[in-house]
């Protein structure tokens, strides 16, 4: 995406896309500080929520509590599923952009009926039905969304997430958050070439590859939005696993941070034998075509989503598609609908 495109600046996915650098600068951490504390003398946090709203915000955190070592365990579930578990001794965070998702709700009314003392929630709007639920509840800051496809609230969930538990394990959020706005600008504004964005508009599927951290998985579910193709997410090296026997010539898989020990194989085996494209996403030159984006270590993840982003409109933009109007997606995937008497 470039600021200075017309048909982009007018588009409402865009501009909040383009809100997130702005987001993080003025991202305040010190708010759930003692959330943060109740959660870690629980020692267990399930993370749940449907969609965007869990994806990156609940798998990037785990990822990273894993990589630190935390003492802390980490689960996320959709919120049907997680009806099935026995929660006792779990504290349950419900993440919902519009505090309105029927199956989170669902949960949160069950575990309030059985007396469950650690329940919290985040939401985009003051007052809502989730939010009722919670012991405690918070509102982000990055208000209401243009277009159905969630981003900068993503972002939001996600940075809260982190500072919530990096403070009550660690005791502080360490992020560079000026440094960290300023990558996630670069990676949002970098001219994507115009070769590549040719070749995934008029791919078949859209792979995504990379690391079970949320963000090739919810950028999987980002092309479906943003660019009505099918997509798929395949973690780690699931790409030459199997699935190769269903790939197609027109097909593209695009790796985010490939493991360097895995990119010969995917070039036989993908590139080479069945001829599609493989493109990458990452911070290091790659064997592949590569849109290049700043290192930002373990916050590299929130830099990757938004270079997923701008490759995404890119190719909507290239497709005709108009972005902001899905034909069928809703902003409210299973919406919260009150029993009628």
């Amino acid at each position: 995406m470039t600021p200075d495109n017309e048909k982009q600046a007018e588009l409402g996915l865009v501009q909040d896309m383009l809100a997130v650098p702005d987001i993080i600068r003025t991202f305040d951490p010190q708010r759930m500080r003692e959330t943060g504390e109740q959660i870690a003398q629980v020692g267990r946090l399930l993370l749940t929520g449907e969609g965007s709203s869990r994806l990156f915000p609940a798998k990037s955190v785990i990822a990273t509590a894993r990589r630190r070592g935390w003492p802390l365990a980490l689960h996320t579930e959709a919120g049907l599923q997680a009806q099935e578990y026995n929660l006792d001794g779990w504290a349950v965070f419900g993440l919902s952009n519009s505090g309105r998702t029927a199956e989170v709700i669902g949960l949160f009314e069950q575990l309030g009926q059985a007396g469950h003392a650690h329940r919290y929630s985040l939401t985009a709007f003051a007052g809502s039905r989730l939010e009722s639920l919670a012991n405690t509840g918070y509102v982000l800051a990055c208000g209401e969304e243009h277009a159905v496809a969630a981003t900068k609230s993503v972002f939001e969930q996600a940075l809260f997430l982190r500072a919530l538990l990096e403070m009550a394990i660690e005791g502080a959020f360490t992020a560079d958050r000026d440094a960290l706005a300023s990558a996630v600008e670069s990676a949002l504004t970098t001219a994507i070439d115009p070769v590549l964005v040719e070749r995934i508009s008029q791919a078949r599927t859209i792979y995504w590859a990379g690391r079970n951290d949320g963000v090739a998985e919810e950028l999987t579910l980002k092309t479906n939005e943003i660019t009505r193709k099918p997509s798929d997410f395949l973690e780690g090296t699931y790409a030459v696993h199997g699935i190769e026997e269903v790939m197609e010539p027109d097909d593209v898989v695009i790796c985010v941070d490939p493991y360097p020990g895995s990119e010969e194989k995917f070039q036989t085996v993908l590139a080479d034998s069945i001829g599609l494209s493989v493109i990458a996403i990452a911070s290091r030159p790659t064997r592949f075509p590569t849109i290049m984006v700043p290192d930002a270590g373990d916050l590299s993840p929130f830099v990757q989503m938004a270079a997923g982003w701008n490759l995404l409109v890119d190719v909507g933009l290239a497709l005709d598609i108009d972005v902001d109007k899905p034909v069928r997606a809703r902003k409210v995937g299973n919406e919260y609908e009150a029993p009628t008497s």
